[in-house]
């Protein structure tokens, strides 16, 4: 298995356990609108530069 899928799985993992937390003491769509909205608002806060280099380590490189 390579390390991209563990961090998938362990960000699944991660991702599922704080639902279950935020569910017991929230209504679920807030839950969701938490565990979703976190990550992508982090993503957004990135500059246009970090984005682009961010989206290329996540392809990978043929040749280099």
């Amino acid at each position: 298995m390579s390390n991209r899928a563990k961090y998938v799985i362990g960000g699944l993992a991660v991702g599922l356990v704080a639902f279950w937390i935020l569910a017991a003491f929230l209504p679920n769509w807030i839950a969701l609108l938490i565990v979703l909205g976190v990550p992508t608002a982090a993503y957004l806060t990135l500059d246009p530069s970090q984005r682009r280099r961010l989206r290329r380590a996540g392809r990978k490189q043929i040749g280099r």
